[in-house]
């Protein structure tokens, strides 16, 4: 009986050591993937910013274009080039 409270024991502390080598294994592999996505969500945001920019770029060339089209149509208006 002494012997196979002995084996147990052992084998209760190879899962032990099994259990905590996971566990160590496993806060290694939760620490790299925070911080991948950390880095995708800080790419994500470089994309929103990005998006934005090109969006106020859009706009300001819209607003270049919409004056030059109503300078344009006046000088035609002058040069009675227009019906």
């Amino acid at each position: 009986m002494g012997n196979l409270e002995s084996l147990i024991v052992e084998q209760f502390k190879a899962l032990r050591s099994d259990i905590a080598g996971m566990r160590s294994e496993m806060h290694t592999e939760f620490r790299d993937v925070k911080a991948r996505l950390s880095h995708v969500e800080q790419s994500v945001a470089g994309i929103r910013r990005d998006s934005a920019l090109s969006a106020d770029d859009y706009a300001r060339q819209q607003v270049s274009i919409d004056t030059l089209v109503e300078r344009i149509q006046r000088i035609e208006k002058r040069l009675e080039l227009t019906s």
